[in-house]
């Protein structure tokens, strides 16, 4: 699976679980939230202020 800004995280984290330690290293800790598994990376990014670019390379390499 291709990531980019737009997929859900509750769809990268059911695609690919391996890929969650990128999203906490990030500074996403609140995966398990009812609420972020409808955020887009974009929407999350901009919550806690990272670069979506810069996570999407990471998420796709």
């Amino acid at each position: 699976m291709k990531f980019n800004k737009d997929t859900k995280i509750g769809e990268l984290l059911e695609n690919a679980p391996e890929k969650a330690d990128i999203l906490i290293e990030a500074g996403m800790h609140c995966l398990g939230c009812p609420a972020s598994q409808e955020e887009t990376l974009e929407e999350a990014c901009e919550v806690h202020g990272i670069d979506v670019e810069e996570l999407v390379e990471k998420l796709n390499s």
